[in-house]
């Protein structure tokens, strides 16, 4: 999953994010969601979270856990 579709995130799962400052490099940053910040239930370039360790990003991939 890419993290486009609101209805796929919630908060405790571990996603990779983007964060603000990494948007040209690409880099992904791993957390655990902690609350969701896009209220729209779709997004084009991923849904804005705040992780538990307070960064905010928008979401790139779901990580799969199983």
């Amino acid at each position: 999953m890419d993290g486009k579709s609101r209805q796929d995130i919630y908060p405790g799962l571990e996603v990779d994010i983007i964060l603000k400052k990494d948007q040209r490099s690409g880099k992904l940053t791993r957390g655990i969601v902690a609350n969701l910040l896009t209220s729209a239930s779709f997004h084009s370039r991923g849904i804005k979270v705040r992780l538990e360790d307070g960064q905010i990003g928008r979401v790139a991939a779901i990580v799969d856990d199983n």
